[in-house]
C-alpha cells in the first residue's frame, strides 16, 4: 500500500510517444502498430511475441478466499485514501478505458463499495445532446471534474472521440485529428491546475471478450450489459486496434502516461489497478481512531403508534 513519501511510478521514456503541439503535427498521424500491438489479438491471430505475450501466460487462478482477503486490504486503504484526498483538499481524475468487456466497469464497483460516495464519485456520461454535440468537445467533461477533496472515476472519458467515435464514424476525420492534437495540451492544463491525473487501459484478448459477450448474452441479470453497440463493435476488432495504437502514439506521454492493465483475469486485474491507484497516489494513514459511543439517553414519555395502523412489506423471505 502507498505510505508517506512513496514515489510515483516511473514510465520507460521509450514507451511514451512524443506529443504534437499543434493541429497540424496531426496531418500524419503515425501508422498503427496493427492489431497485435500491446497485447490484443485479431480474431484467429497467434499473440505477438515479448513481454505482452508473456504477461499473458496462463497463470493458476486465484483462489477466491485469497482474493477477498486481498481485495478487503486493498479497499481498506481506498479509505484511508480518501480520508488524505479530504484532510488535503486533492482533486484526483482516475480514467478507465478499454475494449466493450475489458472490466472497467468491476473495478470501479470494488473502488466505490466501501468508499464515501461524496469523495469517491463515478461519471459515466451517455451519447451527448443535440446541445452539446455544438460545444467544445471538452465542455461536457469539463463540468464533471473534481472539486477540492473529491476522486473522480471516468468510465470512458474524452477518449471516446478517439475510439468509439472514431471507429464507428460518429465524428469527422477533422474532429478526429483535432482531437489528437488539443487532448495532450488539454490534460496539461489539467495537471497544471493541480489536478492528479491517472489514465488505465483495460486490455483483453479476442477470445475472453468473446466468452463474456457469450455469458452476458446468456445470463439474463448480465444482459442489460450487452449493448447494440458492443454488437456492432465485434466484427471491428482491428478498426479498435488500430484506433487504440494511434490514440497512444499521440496520448501516452511522460507526463499522463497510460497504464495498461492485463484484463483477462479479471480478479488479478480489479487487485492489480486498484494497488496502482494506492502507489502512485502518496497519501498518510490519517483514519480516525474507534469511536466509543457513549450511552445512550433513555427514552422517556415516548408512545409508539398501533402497529396496524402502518403499512409493512410483506415478509415474503
Amino acid at each position: 500500500m502507498a505510505k508517506k513519501g512513496k514515489k510515483k511510478d516511473k514510465v520507460d521514456e521509450d514507451d511514451a510517444a512524443a506529443t504534437p503541439e499543434v493541429a497540424a503535427s496531426v496531418a500524419e498521424p503515425p501508422a498503427a502498430e496493427g492489431p497485435g500491438a500491446n497485447g490484443e489479438t485479431a480474431p484467429g491471430e497467434a499473440p505477438s511475441a515479448g513481454l505482452d505475450n508473456q504477461s499473458r501466460a496462463k497463470k493458476a487462478k486465484l483462489k477466491e478466499a485469497y482474493y477477498e482477503e486481498e481485495m478487503l486490504k486493498l479497499q481498506e486503504e481506498l479509505v484511508k485514501l480518501q480520508y488524505w484526498v479530504k484532510a488535503k483538499g486533492l482533486r484526483v481524475v482516475i480514467i478507465f478505458e478499454g475494449r466493450d468487456a475489458a472490466g472497467k466497469g468491476g473495478v470501479i464497483k470494488r473502488i466505490v463499495e466501501r468508499t464515501n460516495p461524496r469523495v469517491i464519485r463515478v461519471v459515466a456520461l451517455g451519447i451527448p445532446s443535440d446541445v452539446e454535440k455544438t460545444q467544445w468537445y471538452f465542455q461536457r467533461w469539463v463540468a464533471q471534474l473534481p472539486a477540492a477533496g473529491e476522486i473522480v472515476l471516468f468510465d470512458r472519458s474524452w477518449y471516446t472521440r478517439a475510439i468509439t467515435e472514431q471507429v464507428h464514424g460518429f465524428c469527422t476525420e477533422e474532429e478526429y485529428r483535432e482531437f489528437l492534437a488539443s487532448c495532450p495540451q488539454f490534460e496539461r492544463m489539467l495537471q497544471r491546475s493541480g489536478i492528479i491525473l491517472l489514465k488505465y487501459w483495460f486490455s483483453v484478448s479476442d477470445d475472453e471478450q468473446e466468452r463474456r459477450f457469450a455469458q452476458r448474452a446468456a445470463d439474463p441479470r448480465r444482459r442489460w450489459k450487452l449493448s447494440p453497440m458492443d454488437l456492432r463493435s465485434r466484427d471491428k476488432w482491428v478498426e479498435y486496434s488500430q484506433a487504440k495504437d494511434r490514440m497512444f502514439a499521440y496520448t501516452d506521454t511522460k507526463q499522463s502516461p497510460w497504464y495498461v492493465v492485463n484484463a483477462d483475469d479479471k480478479r488479478r486485474a480489479r487487485l492489480n489497478c486498484i494497488s496502482h491507484i494506492l502507489s502512485v497516489i502518496p497519501y498518510e494513514d490519517i483514519l480516525p481512531p474507534p469511536i466509543e459511543l457513549p450511552p445512550r439517553k433513555a427514552a422517556g414519555g415516548y408512545i409508539r403508534p398501533p402497529i396496524d395502523e402502518q403499512t409493512f412489506v410483506p415478509e415474503r423471505y
